[in-house]
């Protein structure tokens, strides 16, 4: 599956930052982890230090698919408000998501300073509204995330201009936000798991799933054969390719990256990241070194071919939409591109066994703008079902919720 198209910045900026093996032998272990993602290195690592012993296995190199294409904003705001998600399921599950998330964020600050050197920083988040007819909407969510302790300011017009630049209705800024290069820091949590132990292997293609009672099998195309106790499908938005039935729809997003630019220029957006109310959304981050990096303009286009053609009028559109929202902003994209990505209903994710596979085999499906937010929530779900043990999220990121 192509999963992105032009020149993803963090692939140009790290090269290929670490080689594996392919599988050439018959092997065994605890748990296989399907997908050497983000998604897959999170959960790895967390199976892996607490003493499982894990393969994982890619059909590419490692980190190549749509981890090398993640603009990889770390946010407990999730695509779908508060407010919505409580009518769907009840106040308490809606908190107990946006909390998880902002839990998320703690987690991945400390696993970062664990691995030093992947362009990790914590930001704050600007959500403004794209029209006037959107701030009673963003009011309403500002004072249900309020209610419950989040730490959140509201921003008026004139705020919001005078502190940011921004001509808009209203924002909410949140204080709990990061970046983080996630391509650097799946390579890093990989290379760390096999110093410990663990076994990666990529250009490795899983053609069959096989469980039974007591453990799965897994089959390459050339007839090798892994045994384990559990298997984790990890692999992306490829994942639903191994279900019958899809549960998220692939959706195309675009996104460009500015050379460096001085600190002074952008101004409290040095440490902002800044996104809006429509749908889809404009959105806006920096790196490490200064650079400004602009996504959204998303469209319904899943064939690779033609999201190869569009990649660079969306990022000239892109940049057209940053120009008029900061005319004093001279901004010009310096690499360009686009990618998969998959989006729920709901905007959750799904952690967990499906009834086609049944316990043993769990499906790790961090779809949406959350993704990496999700996958560190997700390694710790999926342990707890490895393990044995409860979840207090089984339920509310699992399949059962779509009937």
């Amino acid at each position: 599956m192509d999963l992105k198209s032009g020149y993803p910045f963090w692939a140009v900026k790290n090269g290929l930052m670490c080689e594996f093996p392919q599988l050439k032998a018959d092997t065994s272990c605890d748990v296989v982890v399907v997908g050497a993602g983000i998604t897959g290195s999170l959960i790895a690592d967390e199976l892996g230090k607490n003493g499982l012993d894990v393969v994982v296995v890619e059909q590419r190199d490692v980190a190549w698919g749509s981890s090398a294409a993640s603009t990889a904003l770390l946010q407990y705001e999730i695509d779908t408000h508060m407010v919505e998600l409580a009518k769907m399921y009840g106040e308490f599950h809606a908190l107990q998501a946006y909390q998880a998330c902002a839990d998320a964020i703690i987690d991945l600050r400390a696993l970062a300073e664990e691995l030093g050197d992947v362009d990790f920083a914590m930001q704050e988040s600007l959500y403004y509204a794209s029209k006037r007819g959107h701030k009673s909407v963003l009011r309403e969510e500002y004072e249900l995330r309020v209610k419950h302790g989040f730490d959140a300011q509201w921003l008026d017009a004139k705020e919001l201009k005078e502190r940011f630049g921004i001509k808009a209705p209203c924002a909410i800024l949140t204080k709990l936000a990061a970046r983080v290069d996630p391509y650097r820091m799946a390579s890093k949590l990989l290379l760390r798991l096999a110093e410990r132990g663990g076994r990666v292997f990529d250009r490795t293609v899983i053609d069959t799933i096989d469980p039974s009672e007591n453990g799965v099998t897994l089959r390459t195309p050339a007839g090798l054969q892994i045994q384990a106790q559990h298997v984790v499908i990890a692999a992306g938005y490829a994942s639903q390719n191994w279900l019958k039935k899809s549960v998220a729809k692939n959706r195309s997003s675009y996104a460009f990256i500015t050379d460096p630019i001085d600190e002074s220029d952008l101004g409290l957006l040095a440490s902002t990241m800044a996104w809006e109310s429509a749908r889809p959304y404009l959105y806006m981050r920096t790196t490490g070194d200064g650079r400004l990096l602009v996504g959204g303009d998303d469209d319904d286009m899943d064939i690779p071919a033609r999201r190869d053609a569009r990649v660079q009028s969306k990022a000239k559109g892109l940049c057209k939409k940053v120009q008029k929202l900061l005319p004093d902003l001279e901004i010009q994209p310096a690499f360009s591109w686009g990618g998969t990505f998959a989006e729920t209903e709901d905007g959750l994710p799904f952690f967990g066994a499906h009834p086609q596979y049944g316990p043993r085999v769990q499906f790790a499906m961090a779809y949406g703008g959350n993704g990496i937010s999700y996958s560190m929530i997700g390694a710790g779900l999926l342990r707890a079902h490895i393990e044995g043990r409860s979840h207090p999220l089984t339920e509310l990121f699992g399949f059962a919720r779509t009937g």
